[in-house]
């Protein structure tokens, strides 16, 4: 009896469940639309509960924010832009310090394992740093291009263009800024002809070694970033 009686309590308290999540499933499509949020910059609006896009960010030190907490580093600086004009789209620093062309091919598969609607590509700078054969560069970052279109067709690039001092002699790094903008030009990329433009150089605004920026550097960073994504949104 005891045991009949358990059984009974149990199926009366899974109808009672069932009951309940059907009631609320009704309530839910009977409630009114959510009010939209209207986007400061453009006056459109953006459904509340929108599923967020994500805007990967697949880079070297730059992007990671080395000798910083990740919150400063430029992407997260973006992520609160965002956030703030209601953007539905998520940040995400898939930055790696001393990462060249090379490792990002091999490293970029795995990074595309996550949806993907813009991606920008901040690579080359640790290449030329190294002397590394400019054609090498060039092709490691097409085939980053080519694998990022393969896997999300619809998916737009941004493709950050990088300079490096003149010690491996003028003319290769002229040759290694021109780069970027060929390959922008080829696959029809949004461009950003320097990333570190108004930080490159400016001892206040680097850490000691001179190469990476400060906290107030990667502000300017993300300013030069925000200015061409922005219009990607």
């Amino acid at each position: 009896m005891r045991g009949k009686k358990y059984l009974q309590q149990i199926l009366c308290c899974c109808t009672a469940w069932l009951l309940l999540f059907v009631a609320a499933c009704n309530n839910q499509s009977n409630e009114p639309a959510t009010e939209n949020k209207a986007d400061s910059t453009t006056g459109k609006t953006q459904p509340a509960g929108t599923a967020k896009k994500n805007i990967v960010f697949f880079g070297n030190s730059l992007t990671a924010g080395y000798g910083l907490d990740l919150a400063e580093a430029f992407p997260a600086i973006i992520q609160q832009k965002l956030d703030s004009l209601h953007y539905p789209y998520k940040a995400v620093n898939a930055g790696l310090s001393g990462e060249t062309t090379a490792g990002g091919k091999s490293r970029v598969d795995w990074i595309l394992q996550q949806p993907v609607d813009i991606f920008v590509l901040e690579l080359g700078g640790n290449d030329g740093l190294r002397g590394i054969a400019l054609q090498e560069t060039s092709q490691n970052l097409q085939a980053i291009i080519d694998k990022v279109k393969a896997k999300y067709p619809d998916a737009k690039i941004l493709l950050t263009g990088m300079r490096v001092p003149p010690n491996l002699g003028k003319k290769y790094a002229d040759e290694f800024q021109q780069l970027y903008k060929a390959l922008a030009d080829k696959n029809k990329l949004a461009f950003l002809p320097f990333l570190l433009e108004g930080v490159g150089g400016e001892e206040k605004l680097n850490q000691a070694d001179g190469i990476h920026p400060t906290a107030e550097g990667q502000k300017i960073v993300a300013g030069n970033v925000w200015e061409v994504l922005k219009k990607m949104l």
